[in-house]
């Protein structure tokens, strides 16, 4: 079997693959990093969104072998060293952006590049850019208003649905 080789959240990452593993299985089976989660393996739900090079990737969607070389992060890289959240995830914690939770780190990885991308979204913008990502649980309304208010704008003025 072959061997692929990454960076995972700042670490060396290393491991004997067949060529058909897939990214977000070698993130949570030979890496055991199992925030990255598996929804619907058709690369609908977003649920498995990860940075590849610093761009969201669905980790469903490649081959572990394409992210040869690459730097990864995963949800588990997007807190600080001392486990303080990232101001996303804070702000998916403050404004209720969750439920069950299981949407939530593929939400958080999908929020990280958009706001990086694009530091002041507006709400629409926010929605358009989620759509690849779903939440059986909630009706997007508070994760739109946690994504808005990591990015340091004001939520008071966005009514409830």
């Amino acid at each position: 079997m072959p061997e692929v080789s990454m960076t995972v959240n700042g670490k060396p990452a290393k491991g004997q693959i067949e060529g058909r593993t897939l990214l977000v299985d070698f993130i949570r089976e030979n890496l055991g990093l199992t925030g990255t989660h598996v929804g619907c393996d058709t690369s609908q739900c977003g649920a498995c969104v990860v940075h590849v090079d610093g761009r969201a990737v669905k980790a469903c969607t490649m081959f572990a072998a394409e992210a040869e070389g690459a730097e990864v992060r995963t949800i588990e890289g997007m807190a600080g060293t001392d486990g303080t959240m990232h101001p996303i995830q804070q702000a998916f914690r403050d404004h209720h952006g969750l439920q069950c939770g299981f949407c939530t780190p593929g939400m958080v990885m999908s929020a990280a590049a958009l706001l990086a991308e694009n530091p002041t979204p507006t709400e629409a913008e926010v929605r358009d850019y989620l759509e690849g990502n779903i939440c059986r649980c909630t009706g997007y309304h508070n994760i739109v208003k946690a994504i808005l208010a990591a990015s340091g704008q004001d939520v008071s003025r966005i009514a409830a649905e």
